[in-house]
């Protein structure tokens, strides 16, 4: 086994892939409560996880849905290259980052394009529109050199923001959204960056895979185009998609304790790394609570947690748990449980979010090439 590992690892270092680090950061959340502005913003912003996943006449990417997000990439666009720190999302599809055209207040404390100071950037007339519930963002689309990791993406398309929504957004700690999922959900028809990288054969594999580290532990990454075999020692399970589109999959229940606790009858769950928690119907999310003996909004005894149950996914024949501390946040000593209720029904039945607090769980492969979403359970 450790002779076909070392094989692995000198095949992988000899294909063509790529790897993106990711460090963990302070989250929005974290930046606005030091700021005193957690409040205002919540008030302001009712957060909904599930408007990320409701398709309009006009994309709607709100920012709320990042703000627990700690994981960010560096990327650069431009010749010579501009950087800019983004999240990796597979809950969307586009590429944007604040332009020097922004005046907002939001832009001013970001780093910001500058299409006259690349010699590879090429104009549009086409703009770019995404809401945001009670702001929006709008700009220009153009198309420059992005590299990611050490590929580069030729005539790249992407938004160059011209206004950026409220205040808060100033307090961001990226700059912009990366997004993986399908072209199907692409604003403006924009061809997304995976797909790029696919057509032009700048990966070996039509897959990218992704692991986020726990706690503050270092080492997170996207691979482009590979699969790492130190990760799936414990083999892979393939789970087709049920829809390309996101990165969606069929669940067929969630059990605690050998008793089915939610998803009774089957539904629909989204593999994102643009969502930090589990995101579940109102109704399942009760259930869960009262099942985990915690408040109605989340809450439950610190010294509770060591005795808490996994919360098990089955998904296509095979079961994926969510061990307590993985699913149980502490935070200023009050300890709650890292899921949220929205409600968003699919034609195949009601949607859950299976965001971070999830994907930390496992390495997980997002294969192109298969339509299908791999898990590994990690150590």
């Amino acid at each position: 086994m450790k002779l076909l590992l070392l094989f692995s690892l000198v095949a992988l270092a000899q294909c063509l892939v790529h790897r993106m680090p990711l460090r963990k950061g302070k989250t929005l959340r974290k930046s606005l409560q030091e700021h005193g502005l957690l409040e205002r913003y919540l008030k302001q912003h009712p957060y909904d996880p599930a408007a990320k996943y409701f398709r309009t006449g006009v994309s709607s990417e709100p920012m709320q849905n990042y703000m627990d997000n700690s994981y960010y990439g560096t990327i650069s666009i431009g010749t010579p290259p501009q950087e800019f720190t983004v999240i990796f999302d597979t809950g969307s599809s586009n590429l944007w980052v604040p332009s020097v055209y922004c005046a907002s207040l939001s832009c001013s404390d970001h780093k910001r394009f500058n299409p006259a100071d690349s010699s590879t950037f090429v104009s549009t007339n086409n703009s770019l529109y995404i809401a945001y519930g009670t702001g929006s963002m709008s700009g220009i689309l153009g198309y420059d050199t992005v590299k990611v990791a050490d590929i580069e993406v030729y005539n790249q398309i992407f938004g160059l923001s011209e206004t950026e929504p409220g205040d808060f957004f100033y307090y961001c700690p990226f700059d912009g959204i990366l997004g993986l999922a399908f072209p199907s959900i692409s604003s403006d028809g924009a061809t997304p960056v995976f797909d790029n990288m696919m057509n032009e054969g700048l990966v070996a594999r039509d897959l990218f895979s992704v692991y986020l580290s726990k706690n503050e532990e270092s080492g997170s990454f996207v691979l482009f185009g590979a699969i790492d075999p130190y990760y799936v020692t414990n083999g892979i399970s393939w789970i087709p998609l049920s829809a390309e589109t996101y990165w969606q999959i069929t669940m067929h229940r969630v059990s605690i304790e050998d008793e089915v606790a939610a998803c009774q009858s089957s539904c629909q769950a989204i593999v994102d790394t643009g969502t930090s928690l589990l995101a579940m119907p109102n109704g399942d999310l009760t259930k869960i609570f009262k099942a985990l003996g915690a408040t109605s909004s989340g809450e439950i005894k610190c010294e509770d947690r060591h005795t808490l149950p996994d919360v098990v996914f089955h998904i296509n024949g095979a079961t994926f748990p969510v061990t307590p501390s993985a699913y149980v946040v502490e935070s200023d000593g009050v300890c709650s449980l890292a899921f949220e209720g929205m409600d968003v029904p699919t034609e195949s039945g009601e949607l859950w979010i299976l965001g971070d607090v999830f994907i930390r769980e496992y390495y997980v492969i997002f294969s192109r090439g298969k339509n299908m979403v791999g898990l590994s359970r990690l150590a």
